[in-house]
């Protein structure tokens, strides 16, 4: 495993790989018990794997619990991050979902009690709630972080424009930086390309895509009957082969596969990783996990991902429409656009 300094806000080192542990428990009626929860860690560790992402709502809590028994006498070796914003248990309420501060801190306080630690090394906020002004969620992010409960604070599934804000606002005033975030990405979840996947490498944020096989639809094992996310999860977070384009990506998925005598998946996760993103793995079992992990090994030629961007292609959407249009772009450089060296990463 191979270590990446998570974007230019931290100096945190991490696994070019993250284990997700939303299966890591039974509370849903589908995931891994204790036992096998325990085999999938051991082997990610073995393999130099120390960035663990979970969520305060993860198998009504029994993922946060699980993890904290694995990092018992090995706690300085993982960098932890957990997530709030989600209900926890089924009963939760208003007053403890959402993002705003009461939330966090009720959340980030029940998280260190599951897990078993004195803090959350990384909390996200799970998704924008859409009414919590971003700087509430920065400013809650800055106290926790002073009180030593966490030491930093992301955004996941947040629009690029309010990643922008907070992460703006974060930095005029001198709070903690946001700094990463987390969206979906996958060979068919694209649209995360159009707006955050630019916004988060102009700002030097840390980026984590999840679902990176698309709940397994990349895999190619629907095809043979297994059923997955695609009924365990109630159809969640999985993506079906319900499209032409969808049918021909992942069959130039497994024709890449076969042409470096790898698995689909391997070749789903190691696009993913080529994109800039570190990739979350959630694997079920450890033969799933055994074969995440061998996407690391995975040297995809410049043809093969010139392949695989082009079948997944999505149409672009505006302003991205007009201003990557030839014609516009010599407008704008006095017609020698072809010879402007472009910066390695998008303006800020």
């Amino acid at each position: 495993m191979r270590y990446r300094v998570f974007g230019e806000r931290s100096g945190l080192r991490v696994s070019e790989l993250v284990l997700g542990t939303g299966s890591f428990g039974t509370g849903w009626g589908h995931g891994a018990d204790g036992a096998e929860s325990k085999r999938i860690f051991d082997a990610y560790a073995e393999a130099g794997g120390n960035f663990i992402d979970t969520a305060n709502g993860y198998q009504f809590g029994q993922s946060e619990e699980i993890l904290g028994d694995l990092l018992a006498g090995q706690r300085d070796d993982f960098v932890l991050a957990t997530k709030f914003t989600m209900r926890a248990k089924p009963d939760d309420g208003i007053l403890v979902t959402g993002n705003s501060r009461k939330a966090m801190v009720a959340s980030a306080e029940a998280s260190l009690k599951r897990l078993k630690t004195d803090r959350i090394d990384l909390l996200w906020a799970h998704a924008s709630d859409g009414v919590t002004p971003v700087e509430e969620v920065v400013r809650g992010f800055d106290d926790l972080v002073r009180a030593g409960k966490i030491l930093y604070g992301g955004l996941s599934d947040f629009p690029a424009w309010r990643v922008a804000r907070a992460a703006t606002i974060a930095e005029l005033r001198g709070a903690a930086p946001i700094v990463g975030i987390q969206v979906e990405h996958s060979l068919v979840e694209r649209t995360t390309e159009q707006e955050l996947l630019p916004a988060g490498h102009a700002l030097g944020l840390g980026i984590v895509a999840w679902s990176p096989l698309g709940g397994g639809m990349l895999t190619g094992k629907y095809r043979s009957g297994e059923s997955g996310r695609r009924e365990g999860f109630g159809g969640r977070v999985f993506q079906p082969e319900d499209s032409q384009q969808r049918t021909a990506i992942l069959d130039e998925v497994i024709a890449v596969g076969k042409e470096l005598s790898v698995t689909p998946g391997e070749v789903a996760i190691a696009w993913v990783a080529t994109k800039g993103s570190l990739p979350i793995i959630g694997p079920r079992t450890l033969t799933q996990i055994r074969e995440n992990l061998r996407a690391t090994e995975v040297k995809l030629a410049p043809d093969q991902i010139s392949r695989l961007d082009a079948v997944s292609a999505i149409p672009p959407v505006f302003p991205y429409r007009m201003l990557d249009n030839p014609e516009t772009r010599q407008l704008f450089t006095g017609g020698k656009y072809d010879r402007l060296i472009a910066p390695l990463r998008p303006a800020p």
